[in-house]
């Protein structure tokens, strides 16, 4: 059985976001359901570097936060489609804000993170 090794700390809001969303795929995620890809099948598409594992963990994260749900179809084979939950909808903006700040600092970002691989030789 999985034992966390740190403790948690929800004392601000920040703790709490950061436990929600910390995972490589979970905002991109959010973004592209919210741009109305649904299906399993599609995320993958949109994130091809993820593993379907990966994803299908974070998903489920994101389904344990209420930040999104799903629904299965009684079909064969089964369809199953996700969609954000009002709460997880609350979460857009502050998703769209960020994308723009890194938007509009893509040069230095960019520059900072390859300065950070090229004196490492890989990410850490």
């Amino acid at each position: 059985m999985y034992e966390r090794k740190i403790p948690l700390n929800l004392n601000c809001g920040l703790d709490l976001i950061g436990e929600v969303l910390y995972g490589k795929w979970k905002i991109r995620l959010l973004w592209f359901i919210n741009e109305g890809h649904k299906r399993p099948s599609e995320l993958q598409r949109k994130i091809p570097d993820a593993s379907r594992r990966v994803l299908n963990i974070q998903l489920k994260e994101l389904e344990e936060h209420e930040l999104i749900s799903k629904t299965i179809y009684p079909q064969v084979p089964p369809k199953v489609e996700y969609f954000l939950t009002d709460f997880g909808n609350s979460l857009i903006p502050v998703i769209a804000v960020l994308g723009a700040w890194g938007d509009s600092n893509e040069e230095r970002l960019r520059n900072v993170i390859m300065k950070r691989v090229n004196i490492n030789g890989n990410r850490d």
